[in-house]
């Protein structure tokens, strides 16, 4: 006697045959949309997997089409707040289109995002999804990925890989515009990376840049404060050893808000008032900024709209076998400057 859902062991395709008094590749043929099936066998199919409660088996059913619904993503630190809210996020869209997402932490180090492109685990997925930190052009260019891949970052890998990045100039230039736009004029930057140009850091330093240059103020080097991993301790340390230095200031731009958190701290712990003395912006629009008092004056860079591509992109160049004809794609979504307690009097 077939089983019932609920009742014993999982019910299968030939129990949803017994019950529909039908064959077996009639079953196959109806759950697979075979149009050459009558509307009232698939309608009787359909009403036996509903009573059975019936789930087909996924993975099987995509290894036989070639690919195994499962994709990868590899990012820096979940530890940080960017990067386990845009987790959060590809894992949620990727569910909605029955994806299951494998997530990598590489430290940022280069030989393990090289590793990531090479692994023998990606035989385990049908495709990458790698926000990069350490990798070189040169690197990009001799690592051929074994599998589709959408980089989460600035244009780096050459021929069919597509790239979801974010405006970083035109949103730290918002950033520091915001501030000058208060009246503040030693606008302190947290968090550059001495010499670089067209990393996330050098570009978000360049915004600041302009934005001093289009007011008509030029750079102070004792203002810009090298910070080389973005996070809250860090933040905290760069941020009291300035004012302990008495570094003048009346704003900072933190590259990203685990940097602008952490200079909360020090900025509190010493008696400044943020914003009254001290006005603070930060970049990403995690979270905890919406929780701290002040609240924090943020860059919201597209992160919801970077995983939705992300994921779009990576299933295009899975499902199409002709993957590499495919002309690689750069997107950078629009972001918006939230305005909180950190910048408003």
């Amino acid at each position: 006697m077939a089983a019932h859902a609920g009742e014993g062991p999982a019910p299968t395709l030939r129990d949803v045959a017994e019950v529909a008094g039908v064959s077996f590749k009639t079953v196959s043929n109806v759950l697979n949309d075979h149009p050459q099936v009558r509307e009232a066998t698939r309608a009787r199919v359909l009403a036996a997997v509903e009573q059975l409660g019936y789930r087909p088996n996924l993975s099987a059913r995509n290894l036989r089409r070639g690919h195994s619904g499962v994709i990868g993503l590899a990012v820096p630190e979940l530890s940080q707040a960017f990067f386990a809210q845009l987790a959060d996020d590809v894992i949620h869209t990727a569910a909605a289109r029955g994806l299951v997402v494998l997530v990598e932490q590489t430290g940022g180090d280069r030989e393990r995002e090289l590793e990531a492109l090479r692994s023998p685990r990606l035989s385990l997925t049908d495709g990458l999804l790698l926000a990069p930190f350490g990798l070189t052009e040169e690197d990009a260019r001799a690592a051929a990925p074994g599998a589709p891949l959408v980089v989460l970052g600035e244009p780096l890998f050459p021929g069919a890989v597509d790239h979801v990045t974010m405006q970083h100039e035109a949103a730290a230039r918002a950033a520091t515009e915001h501030l000058l736009g208060l009246g503040r004029r030693r606008v302190l930057l947290l968090g550059a990376h001495a010499g670089e140009t067209t990393s996330v850091a050098g570009l978000r330093h360049a915004g600041y840049v302009a934005a001093l240059a289009a007011a008509g103020i030029p750079v102070d080097d004792a203002l810009v404060v090298p910070i080389e991993i973005w996070d809250r301790p860090n933040g905290a340390r760069a941020m009291a050893a300035a004012l302990d230095a008495g570094t003048r200031m009346d704003a900072v731009f933190a590259m990203n808000d685990d940097l602008a958190l952490g200079a909360l701290r020090s900025l509190q712990e010493r008696g400044l008032r943020v914003p009254q003395d001290v006005a603070l912006v930060g970049f990403d629009d995690v979270a905890d900024g919406r929780f701290t008092y002040p609240s924090l004056t943020t860059v919201e860079p597209g992160r919801h709209d970077v995983a939705r591509l992300a994921v779009e992109y990576l299933q295009e160049r899975i499902a199409d076998r002709r993957a590499g004809e495919l002309a690689p794609r750069v997107i950078a979504p629009d972001f918006r400057l939230v305005v909180r307690e950190s910048t408003t009097l």
